[in-house]
Formats: C-alpha cells, sequence, structure tokens
C-alpha cells in the first residue's frame, strides 16, 4: 500500500507524530512518503498513492493556514482518495475538551469544504521553550491549570502513541 502522510506543525509535535506514523507503517510492509506542508500553494502529488494521512496541530482554534489552503485547493483530489484526517490538539488530551476539539475540526472542514474520511483527535504536547510569556500564561492556566497540570518551564507530552497506532493500522488496512 502506497501512504502519504501530509502534515503541519507549530511547534514539532505534530511532526513527531508523522515520523512516528511514517516508522509505523513502514514496519507493516507499506511505502510511505512524508510531506511538510510549509506555505500556501504547496501541491503533494497526491494521485501517487492509495491512501493520504493528513495530520496539522491546533493553535488558536486552527488549523495552519497551509494546511486549510491544501486541503481546500486540493478536495476534489482528494475526494477520490481514502483520506484520514489527524487533529493534534491539547483540548485532544481530556475528556472535557473533546467537544471543542471536535469543533475544530467541524470549523476547519466549513472552511476548506474538504470531508476526510476518517478522522481523530489526537491529543499534543506542551513545548514550553517555544512560548512567550503570555502564550505560557494562557497553556499553565486556562488550558492545562484546571487539570492540575503545570508546564511551566517543562515539555509535556499527551499523545496516545498505542493509540495513534491502532488508529492509523485501522485506516490503512481498511
Amino acid at each position: 500500500m502506497k501512504v502519504m502522510i501530509a502534515f503541519a506543525t507549530v511547534e514539532g509535535q505534530t511532526e513527531k507524530i508523522a515520523g512516528f506514523v511514517e516508522e509505523e507503517l513502514r514496519k507493516n510492509g507499506h511505502e510511505v512518503s512524508v510531506v511538510k506542508v510549509t506555505h500556501e500553494g504547496q501541491t503533494p502529488a497526491f494521485e501517487d498513492y492509495d491512501k493520504v494521512i493528513l495530520a496539522a496541530s491546533v493553535h488558536e482554534r486552527r488549523h495552519p493556514k497551509s494546511f486549510e489552503v491544501l486541503l481546500a485547493s486540493q478536495k476534489e483530489m482528494l475526494a477520490n482518495k481514502s483520506t484520514l484526517l489527524l487533529s493534534v490538539s491539547l483540548k485532544a488530551a481530556f475528556e472535557d475538551g473533546l467537544e471543542e476539539a471536535q469543533d475544530y475540526v467541524d470549523e476547519m472542514k466549513l472552511r476548506t469544504g474538504f470531508e476526510p474520511d476518517k478522522e481523530a483527535l489526537v491529543a499534543g504536547a506542551v513545548r514550553s521553550s517555544s512560548y512567550d510569556y503570555f502564550q505560557s500564561q494562557v497553556v499553565t492556566h486556562v488550558l492545562l491549570g484546571e487539570h492540575g497540570h503545570d508546564s511551566r518551564g517543562r515539555e509535556q507530552e499527551f499523545t496516545d502513541w498505542e493509540r495513534l497506532t491502532s488508529i492509523t493500522k485501522e485506516f490503512v488496512e481498511a
């Protein structure tokens, strides 16, 4: 099976996720290509692949603009492929945040007109070293504080790697 993973990342967790998925798929004998979506107008050769995994992080309720532009401009091509959307966010790390994390996906689908065949909410990570003061306060007090996590000065990963393996394996084998 030929699989493309196209991803956009802000702090690096989605890139780590894309690399992990690539490694897992290769271990199972699949041919995998990975494309980092870094600018608007970038167009990977989706037509050469049987399945496409699209992964992007959420910041301030939105996936990266370059990723959304890609989905909007390639929605017809992607409609002819089997697609899995991985939406990576901190909200997805907590049961009480799943509804809001799904809202991010639904809003993106409305903006882009793209409807993936499958979608999954994936818990992201805190990369404290990449935050300015304001961002660190929002993460500490708004996103994590109510859950008893203190991220000040620390990196903290919430991604469930076993669940991610299961999701991608099920998608590729379907």
